[in-house]
């Protein structure tokens, strides 16, 4: 795995919520291999947002801004058996 393949798992395990290091590691671990660079890129700008806000899109206990409602974080949300 490249450099940024891992920091990019390393990071989602180790957001700051516990819950978060939960689904966007489970995520990253089954996914992050086999990502495009574009992808790559978008799951970046997931791991950028606060980890309240990724917490309650993820959960559905917000709906998704229309600027989230890309590729992979609906790939995330699916991972996770959840719904908005």
């Amino acid at each position: 795995m490249d450099a940024r393949r891992k920091k990019l798992l390393y990071q989602s395990q180790h957001c700051g919520m516990k819950e978060n290091d939960i689904l966007l590691g489970r995520f990253a671990e089954q996914n992050v291999a086999a990502m495009s660079d574009d992808e790559l890129s978008l799951f970046e700008a997931i791991l950028n947002e606060s980890d309240l806000d990724l917490y309650n899109w993820i959960t559905g206990r917000e709906a998704l801004p229309e600027r989230m409602q890309q590729s992979v974080m609906v790939a995330v949300i699916d991972f996770n058996g959840l719904k908005q």
